[in-house]
């Protein structure tokens, strides 16, 4: 699959917003450790999304009714779906100055991911957090997510990279009560 850049400028893809806060100080105390015992910006980029993988819970898998959406508040509670992990692991790289989109796949619901770029290239990475059946690894070779859509039921990639959430999903999250609420509400479109 061609991925696509919302915009041309890498600059967007850098930056700071409201979800993606990655000037906060708990996300640059985060960055700050990772990158201490980083070789590389490709060590730090393999370190920050283990961390975010294994460190920051999938508030479905762990029964957390907490609904996090800012990347500082992700990491600060150790919680969130997949789109609030991914905030928090785009933050995270942006922090170092590594580029990160965000992007989705359809599998029912919007599920979200995030892309690095490395070497001139953009390379999808999903910190969503491992379980039975779900093997998601860090790769610049091959795509080692953790879900494969299936095209026959209606599934598929996205292949647009944004460089701040969807609007769909930032509305869903942020109008969120609970978790159970925000299950009912994802969206199931973009």
């Amino acid at each position: 699959m061609q991925l696509i850049q919302e915009t041309p400028d890498l600059s967007a893809y850098l930056a700071a917003d409201e979800a993606i806060d990655h000037h906060h100080p708990q996300v640059r105390e985060v960055s700050a450790r990772l990158a201490a015992d980083a070789q590389d910006s490709y060590d730090y980029a393999r370190a920050a999304f283990a961390y975010v993988r294994d460190r920051v819970t999938h508030s479905q898998d762990a029964g957390d009714p907490r609904v996090t959406w800012r990347a500082s508040d992700v990491l600060e509670q150790g919680t969130g779906i997949c789109y609030a992990k991914s905030h928090a692991l785009a933050a995270l790289l942006r922090a170092e100055d590594i580029p990160a989109a965000l992007c989705y796949q359809h599998l029912g619901v919007v599920h979200g991911l995030v892309a690095v770029r490395f070497n001139g290239a953009w390379h999808r990475q999903d910190p969503r957090g491992n379980k039975p059946g779900v093997d998601a690894r860090f790769s610049l070779d091959g795509e080692h997510l953790a879900f494969t859509p299936d095209p026959a039921a209606g599934e598929s990639d996205h292949p647009v990279l944004y460089a701040a959430p969807h609007p769909a999903v930032l509305r869903a999250l942020r109008d969120a009560t609970d978790r159970a609420h925000l299950w009912r509400t994802l969206p199931t479109a973009l």
